[in-house]
């Protein structure tokens, strides 16, 4: 069976013949499975009202099982402070998250989910993960343990470690 990125590969390949065009496949086939994957995560978090951030913001609260400071938070979910600051703006206006002094640091906040924020994150978060599992039912269970495996490697290779 082929895809889409197979045409592109064909085109390449009638025009530029000395090129080795594997790695072309694979890294579009990753960039338009990350562009389906987040269109099918965008509309699940639609029937709860939620951005796909929002989400992001507040599971990693939730799975953190405490508050923390912006600088965490911006860490955990990979975007700059000042968008996570205009971002927490959003949520405390919706009542899903709070800010709250540290004990002893007058300048520092922690964000924290609220009672509105957890319920939304716990109600959300099971229907997630039967959407992801959805999303990879097409590989069988050792298909999917294997792409797994080797996405794992490849984001260590590129760096992507704690």
């Amino acid at each position: 069976m082929r895809d889409v990125v197979d045409e592109f590969l064909d085109q390449w390949a009638a025009q530029r013949q000395d090129l080795d065009l594997d790695a072309m496949g694979a890294i579009g086939r990753v960039l338009r499975l990350s562009r389906l994957v987040s269109a099918h995560l965008k509309g699940y978090f639609a029937q709860y009202g939620l951005e796909t951030w929002e989400f992001d913001v507040l599971a990693t609260l939730r799975r953190s099982g405490r508050p923390l400071a912006a600088k965490e938070l911006a860490a955990s979910v990979m975007i700059g402070s000042a968008a996570l600051t205009n971002r927490i703006d959003r949520l405390v206006a919706r009542d899903l998250v709070s800010r709250e002094p540290v004990p002893g640091d007058r300048r520092s906040l922690h964000i924290a989910l609220t009672a509105q924020g957890r319920g939304l994150v716990d109600q959300t978060v099971e229907g997630h993960v039967r959407n992801q599992r959805a999303m990879l039912a097409g590989l069988g269970e050792e298909d999917a343990e294997v792409f797994n495996r080797l996405l794992r490697a490849l984001l260590v290779s590129l760096g992507d470690v704690r």
